[in-house]
């Protein structure tokens, strides 16, 4: 490839980059219940990213990731997601997006107790029409419990179970609150290697929420919630 070449392909990556906007975009968002929580936070996420939020037990954490979800409107501010307003879009339009994009690790994990794992699994499957990948699995370490019942998992297996399911529908942005919280350290950053593998393969995004500093601090950025504002420590 001569120097022309070479200039002409810099250039229309440069126009690319600069044509790519954000997965997800924050703008002063405030909320309250009967006390302040949180005044106009900002945060953008993009393709390929992993951001952690930390922050003591009360401070608005779970509320924040609600709002960034959709799962909640917040008092004042807007929340983009491919440069559409979230709370704009129609009841059927915001389906789709929670149903495709928007991935959601709980930290109550919601699984069917009426079903084994494999079964969990089938319905994210057949909802997101997505093949659930057997080297899915076995990254998580739950490839040998997919006919066991939910009531005889762990806490730990139904977490990774969890992970699992939201993963299999391939979403854009994985919302996650707590997603270590059962685990002990190993499976723990074993956890967070599949998350972050997948953010990265997919130029997906992911926004965690943890009171785990060393599990934070494996992202790109970290944030601290305090005094009703985030304040940005990496």
């Amino acid at each position: 490839m001569n120097y022309n070449e070479q200039s002409k392909n810099s250039t229309l990556n440069i126009q690319h980059s600069a044509l790519k906007h954000p997965l997800l975009e924050v703008k002063d968002v405030s909320h309250d219940f009967d006390y302040p929580l949180f005044k106009d936070i900002n945060l953008t996420l993009n393709g390929a990213e992993t951001i952690a939020i930390i922050g003591v037990s009360g401070s608005g954490k779970s509320t924040l990731l609600n709002i960034f979800s959709s799962l909640l409107i917040p008092n004042k501010g807007e929340v983009y997601y491919n440069n559409k307003n979230i709370f704009e879009l129609s009841k059927k339009e915001l389906l789709e997006v929670r149903r495709n994009d928007f991935g959601i690790i709980f930290q109550a994990h919601y699984l069917f107790r009426g079903f084994n794992a494999n079964e969990n699994l089938k319905i994210s499957e057949f909802l997101s029409e997505k093949k659930i990948e057997s080297d899915l699995l076995k990254s998580l370490k739950i490839d040998h419990v997919m006919k066991q019942g939910i009531g005889e998992l762990s806490g730990g297996q139904q977490q990774r179970l969890s992970c699992a399911r939201v993963m299999t529908k391939k979403p854009k942005i994985i919302f996650a609150d707590e997603p270590t919280g059962n685990l002990d350290t190993q499976t723990a950053n074993e956890v967070m290697d599949v998350l972050f593998d997948y953010v990265k393969s997919n130029d997906a995004g992911l926004i965690i929420v943890t009171h785990e500093e060393d599990i934070a601090y494996r992202c790109d950025k970290v944030y601290r919630l305090n005094e009703y504002k985030l304040e940005q420590l990496k």
